[in-house]
């Protein structure tokens, strides 16, 4: 619906953004546009990204392959922040059913390059979240999102594309750092935290490179 002025290169990387209007996303959206990158973004409700300028703006349910299809179209990544809210008494199955549309239509698209988050306590990381998270948030009100992430996570390892899941330790608001740990071996590993705006940095940065290829590195300070 909209697209930005800036002249870019035939070489400039070409992405598409889900979850683009949730915290992570908006800084995912704003790096990767100060970057020079072309930037879509599939949004349900426009009017939250009436803000976001000089994206492409594709409306759509992330379920829906036709939406999806309109955003990746010509596309070189996905970057999927998709997220969804603690559900303490409800089963959740919006982030692997939209992750499975994504995967068929990346398929048919041809597009094969996808950086995914999902976050600390997500397969092989739980239990690394440290006392408070792992012995109250998660269990009492995670615990339904976190097996949805699981499922999210199944489904992407077994796409055959070219993807990297991202597990963030616990969000926050603080200023960047200039370094951000990427381990896969948690041992002796728990707790954390990292900014959002440092998880949007790593994320951006794994769309040229191949160093966490089918790799699913937790993220943290």
């Amino acid at each position: 619906m909209t697209t930005s002025a800036t002249t870019r290169s035939d070489d400039t990387p070409k992405i598409t953004v889900l979850g683009a209007t949730g915290p992570t996303g908006r800084h995912i959206v704003t790096q990767a546009l100060s970057r020079g990158y072309d930037v879509t973004a599939l949004v349900r409700a426009p009017e939250k990204a009436a803000d976001l300028k000089g994206v492409k703006l594709v409306v759509g349910d992330v379920r829906d392959e036709k939406a999806l299809g309109r955003a990746i179209e010509g596309r070189d990544a996905v970057i999927s922040a998709l997220g969804t809210p603690a559900s303490p008494f409800k089963e959740v199955t919006l982030l692997s059913s939209a992750t499975k549309a994504l995967v068929d239509t990346m398929k048919a698209e041809q597009v094969s390059r996808l950086v995914a988050v999902t976050g600390i306590g997500a397969g092989d990381s739980r239990g690394h979240g440290g006392l408070v998270f792992d012995k109250l948030i998660f269990p009492l009100l995670l615990s339904k999102v976190y097996a949805d992430k699981n499922r999210q996570e199944g489904i992407i390892r077994e796409s055959g594309l070219d993807w990297t899941i991202v597990r963030p330790s616990v969000h926050t608001n603080k200023a960047p750092r200039d370094t951000v740990r990427a381990l896969i071996d948690l041992s002796g590993f728990r707790g954390g935290s990292i900014s959002r705006q440092d998880v949007a940095r790593f994320l951006l940065d794994q769309v040229g490179s191949d160093e966490w290829l089918r790799k699913s590195p937790l993220i943290t300070w």
